[in-house]
């Protein structure tokens, strides 16, 4: 997850356009082990259970995943890609999408991130992918 944490910091250090939108740049994101904790629980969730969804096989939300893993948040924010079997070709489908999430790498509401990918063969996307974003309190 080094890789994924470089792409993102990196392209937060400049200014991007995201859906449309000009972001100006923002500080670095540091990597927190609750937040990539609950990534985990969510991309085995998805991989397990064959699934492409914010909403956990048990209705679980990130928010609800972020506080059961440990991580006490004024603010929360969560990413899932599916398919790409490495960080570049995943961090290009955050980074070109139009659904908000170039705009949740992009904000300065957040300061720290966690992450991760789950592969499972005989799955539909083979790789399951979650990036959580918070702010603690």
């Amino acid at each position: 997850m080094n890789e994924l944490l470089a792409l993102i910091n990196q392209f937060r250090s400049q200014p991007q356009l995201c859906s449309g939108r000009s972001l100006s740049a923002a500080p670095p994101f540091a990597w927190n082990g609750a937040l990539a904790n609950a990534a985990a629980r969510h991309s085995g969730d998805m991989a397990v259970n064959n699934f492409f969804s914010h909403t956990g096989s048990d209705g679980s939300n990130p928010g609800a995943r972020i506080a059961a893993a440990g991580y006490s948040f004024s603010s929360w924010a969560e990413n899932i890609a599916a398919g790409s079997s490495d960080a570049r070709g995943t961090f290009d489908q955050w980074r070109t999408s139009t659904s908000g999430h170039c705009d949740a790498m992009m904000s300065a509401a957040w300061t720290q991130i966690g992450a991760s990918c789950v592969a499972r063969r005989g799955t539909t996307y083979g790789y399951y992918w979650t990036l959580d974003f918070g702010k603690p309190r």
